[in-house]
């Protein structure tokens, strides 16, 4: 009982109403130290003042975010990997949910790549870790892609898999890819009861990204956890409150882009 409450509770703080816009910035250890994530205290500031539910990074920047969050929630991310290794998507343990809660987590994510070489460890991993989460009431969120050699990352049948597979080692949000298009993501939705909200994917214009959004929500998803699109944006206030509009606000994707004040390209 007391731990069910508890992960009731944290995920109300990285929420809202059931809706999530995340805003995942690990990409220091994956990509280092790039335009947005330098000066990521700012970043920070500037997407939870447009919407952002909450944050993500590795536990180390723990002490970078806590004083800029807006009263956001924060995950911590326990696996990593870098482009510059041999292989991205061989993503390894850089947490406990133990040290998460001890720099201050609602939450806890963790990346797996269904599909991949490294899958078996990967379900291992992540199973290992929802049984360690559930003792402490935190939330897991899994971000399960549909990652290898025979597999297409926006294949629906593929990312159905995905989600499923969060479900059925005890994940309680799931994050993955984005298929195209409402009627194919539906597909996705249905696989799972979990709530499931799509990756931003490659950064695309203003309207691309939102629309993308609207897509989703259509199809059943509830919000997104996305990175780039969001903190390497020219302006990521503004991005996070159009994105934001869609997502808990139920917009259409210009009436969005115009309450936030972003052009809206032709």
């Amino acid at each position: 009982m007391t731990s069910h409450t508890g992960r009731q509770a944290r995920l109300d703080r990285i929420g809202t109403a059931g809706r999530y816009l995340i805003v995942p910035m690990d990409h220091g250890l994956t990509i280092g130290a790039v335009r947005g994530l330098v000066d990521i205290e700012s970043t920070i500031d500037a997407v939870t003042r447009g919407g952002a539910d909450a944050v993500l990074t590795q536990k180390g920047i723990a002490p970078r975010v806590h004083e800029n969050t807006n009263g956001a929630g924060y995950v911590v991310h326990l696996n990593g990997s870098t482009t510059i290794g041999p292989d991205e998507n061989d993503k390894r343990l850089t947490g406990t949910v133990e040290e998460a809660i001890r720099v201050g987590a609602d939450a806890v994510s963790f990346h797996i790549n269904v599909g991949s070489r490294h899958e078996r460890e990967q379900i291992e991993d992540l199973s290992r870790l929802t049984g360690e989460a559930s003792r402490f009431g935190i939330p897991v969120l899994a971000m399960a892609y549909a990652r290898g050699p025979d597999v297409e990352g926006d294949d629906p049948e593929a990312l159905s898999h995905a989600v499923r597979l969060a479900e059925e080692v005890g994940a309680d949000v799931v994050k993955t890819g984005y298929s195209g298009d409402a009627e194919s993501f539906d597909r996705v939705v249905e696989a799972t009861r979990l709530p499931v909200v799509i990756a931003g994917g490659s950064k695309g214009t203003d309207r691309e990204t939102v629309e993308m959004v609207r897509g989703a929500m259509d199809a059943g998803a509830a919000g997104v956890s996305m990175g780039r699109s969001i903190f390497q944006h020219d302006d990521p206030e503004a991005i996070a409150r159009a994105v934001s509009g869609v997502v808990h606000d139920d917009l259409a994707a210009g009436e969005a882009l115009d309450r936030a004040g972003l052009t809206v390209e032709a």
